[in-house]
């Protein structure tokens, strides 16, 4: 059974938990880096204010009792727009469903909030991330996102058109 909970910055220890296991299993898919986020940069009152981010989603999902998968919906460019940011689900939580309950939730959310569109940015060559979001309706916009540690490569922006049903 997937259990999805919305997290309050008093939560920061979950997310801590996930968000440096997903930096450490997945160091190419996130503009982050597990060293920036440990060390000096591995401190409560961060944590908190990565989750106290004005207008935040923060949802994790737990699996038959496990932490098994993280992300965020944040306010986007626009007051029609949200981002799904910081998506992440589990090596073992993978294939069952865990990503598309973390989806919908942010969906949901995102049309409470009135917001049209909802965007996201995919590192290239993450095949499995991009299959995941169009299979759920996400097309790549064509648009340049941020710049990635190479110097040359830019992530893929994507959007989905929100119809107000949540997902």
């Amino acid at each position: 059974m997937i259990e999805v909970r919305v997290l309050s910055s008093d939560d920061w220890p979950l997310w801590r938990e996930l968000r440096l296991a997903a930096l450490a299993e997945a160091p190419t898919a996130f503009g982050a880096r597990l060293a920036d986020w440990q060390g000096e940069g591995d401190r409560e009152d961060r944590w908190r204010r990565r989750l106290e981010i004005p207008g935040s989603h923060n949802v994790i999902a737990v699996l038959d009792g496990a932490l098994a998968g993280m992300v965020s919906g944040i306010p986007g460019g626009d007051a029609d727009t949200v981002e799904l940011i910081s998506m992440w689900v589990s090596p073992q939580a993978r294939r069952r469903g865990v990503a598309r309950r973390l989806i919908q939730e942010v969906e949901r959310w995102a049309v409470l909030r009135r917001a049209t569109t909802l965007r996201l940015c995919v590192t290239p060559g993450n095949d499995e991330a991009d299959a995941l979001y169009r299979s759920h309706g996400f097309k790549d916009t064509g648009e340049l996102g941020d710049l990635l540690d190479d110097g040359e490569s830019r992530e893929v922006v994507m959007t989905k058109p929100l119809d107000g049903s949540g997902g």
